[in-house]
């Protein structure tokens, strides 16, 4: 019961965070640094510290009972989670979508996964028969995940059209393969942090439990950290863009309350999604965070993609690219059936 409730919980928190960025596309009266920086720092505002002080007993005496270095990696893993997402959009705009977007997720799963795997348990773990499991899983979200970018690419063909593409690989030129197939790798190894950082801030949920927190709110005193970290990075950023680009004032002159609402789902939806995510991965088991976090990067893809297709984005396409992402997405399906049979194994 419990390994079905921890999957229902890591499958909710995938879809919010499948969703949270939806707000980029519905708020276009402002610039993208608009509704990220102030989504971001609603982030930070609403929900790591309001929430730890409301759920775990005695929060200080937590922070003060373990060794000062939990405390700091679980803050610096966040601050490299935020920092990945940076380069994550100079990889895209180097590589493209199609090649970006693959690389980018499959080494966020490779290093959030198998990667945290053989640096906690040792790299024999991965030869037992649950590690060569969550390998083959994670080899078939790979391959959807490029089925899925490739039937992107075919889309933004269509709709774009010949002149668009042809400015588009111009645009990609500007940075030589080598330097954005770094930013790729870069932004992979930091934005697969946040999982490091609920891996190694355990003995942070440990002595929440002993101090009378309940087991499912206890995660919360690691995340207090890792999203003051990663939310105060994209905040920071988005803010200097505002300034640099003189968009500051769209926040008040335009958008009005509808975009406002939106950075609101935006400041709730990001940080929630990683919250259930943590619920449910300690309700899977022992090794929940190595078969959780990939499990839950499979379920924001396909509810990104659900979102995408119900707000018109594939409306003028042919036929081509959408049975190529209903392939993509099949095959994230039986991934994410594969995580569960891991699930199981590791047990």
């Amino acid at each position: 019961m419990d390994l079905t409730i921890g999957i229902a919980l890591v499958i909710c928190g995938g879809a919010l965070e499948g969703l949270f960025s939806l707000p980029v596309t519905r708020t276009p009266r402002w610039q993208w640094e608009n509704i990220w920086g102030l989504g971001s720092l609603l982030a930070l505002v609403l929900v790591p510290w309001p929430v730890v002080l409301l759920t775990v007993p005695d929060v200080g005496a937590v922070y003060r009972s373990v060794d000062i270095s939990v405390v700091a990696w679980a803050l610096l893993f966040g601050v490299g989670w935020g920092l990945g997402g940076i380069f994550w959009g100079k990889g895209i705009a180097a590589l493209g979508v199609a090649l970006g977007v693959s690389l980018l997720m499959g080494l966020i799963n490779i290093f959030g996964s198998p990667v945290l795997l053989a640096f906690t348990e040792g790299p024999a773990k991965l030869l037992e028969p649950g590690g060569l499991t969550l390998l083959l899983a994670v080899g078939v979200m790979i391959a959807g995940v490029a089925i899925c970018s490739m039937a992107g690419a075919l889309k933004e063909r269509e709709l774009a059209g010949s002149a668009a593409t042809t400015s588009g690989a111009a645009a990609t030129m500007r940075t030589p393969f080598l330097v954005g197939l770094g930013f790729c790798i870069v932004s992979g190894l930091l934005s697969a942090l946040v999982n490091f950082g609920f891996v190694y801030g355990e003995p942070l949920k440990q002595k929440a439990i002993e101090l009378g927190a309940r087991p499912a709110a206890a995660p919360n005193v690691i995340w207090a950290m890792v999203f003051t970290g990663n939310y105060a990075v994209n905040a920071i950023y988005a803010f200097g863009l505002m300034f640099r680009n003189k968009t500051l004032g769209r926040l008040v002159t335009t958008g009005g309350l509808h975009h406002w609402a939106w950075a609101l789902f935006m400041g709730i939806a990001w940080p929630l999604g990683i919250v259930l995510y943590g619920i449910g991965a300690g309700r899977m088991g022992s090794y929940g965070a190595f078969v959780g976090f990939p499990m839950m990067l499979v379920m924001a893809i396909l509810f990104g993609n659900l979102a995408g297709a119900l707000t018109g984005e594939w409306r003028d396409t042919s036929s081509r690219p959408r049975m190529t992402m209903l392939l993509g997405v099949a095959v994230l399906v039986v991934a994410f059936l594969i995580f569960g049979i891991a699930s199981r194994t590791m047990q």
